[in-house]
């Protein structure tokens, strides 16, 4: 039953994510943490900044390892499989359609309409993602976090890996902080 539900999971969040990684990742959250309970919402935006730090694409990443904490190997090649299956079955079915009327207005219109329900599902699952933080650590932590990622993003031009990886450290050292194994001599 594992295998079917993890399959679902990525299979229905993979062939509604047009527009590939980006797109599906609020679709996979929906599933992962609303209907299946795998982890919750602070753990898949963890999984989330781990996978968007390592090459490739973020939704194959994110079905691999959480296919393979609910199901082992197994569930990491199902939930890897159900990622990619719609984008195999769409390349061998629609490819010639799509050729053939790739110049015709209906088509073009659809990136278009599709885009802003994009963004608004990136949005939604941003705001989740900032309230949780704010929950979790505070909102003088959640604030500095923001800025300092925007400043370091925009205004520097850091690489993403790189900013991903300094609130690693950051959430490991006041992780360790908060426990009492780091004391930094006080």
């Amino acid at each position: 039953m594992i295998y079917w539900e993890i399959f679902w999971a990525f299979f229905i969040s993979s062939i509604l994510g047009y527009g590939g990684g980006p797109a599906s990742i609020p679709l996979v959250e929906k599933e992962v943490v609303d209907h299946y309970g795998w982890l919750t919402n602070q753990e898949f935006s963890e999984v989330l900044a781990v996978g968007n730090s390592l090459p490739g694409p973020i939704a194959t990443k994110l079905a691999a390892y959480i296919g393979y904490t609910e199901g082992g190997f197994l569930g990491s090649f199902i939930g890897l499989f159900a990622t990619v299956a719609p984008s195999i079955i769409l390349m061998l079915l629609l490819m010639a359609v799509l050729l053939k009327h790739k110049d015709k207005p209906q088509v073009k219109n659809i990136s278009v309409v599709v885009r802003p329900v994009i963004a608004v599902l990136l949005g939604v699952m941003t705001f989740d993602f900032a309230k949780d933080s704010v929950v979790s650590l505070g909102v003088i932590y959640t604030i500095i976090l923001l800025v300092g990622s925007y400043v370091l993003l925009e205004k520097l031009k850091w690489h993403p890996a790189l900013v991903i990886l300094i609130a690693l450290v950051i959430g490991a050292v006041t992780g360790l902080y908060n426990s009492g194994e780091l004391t930094f001599g006080f």
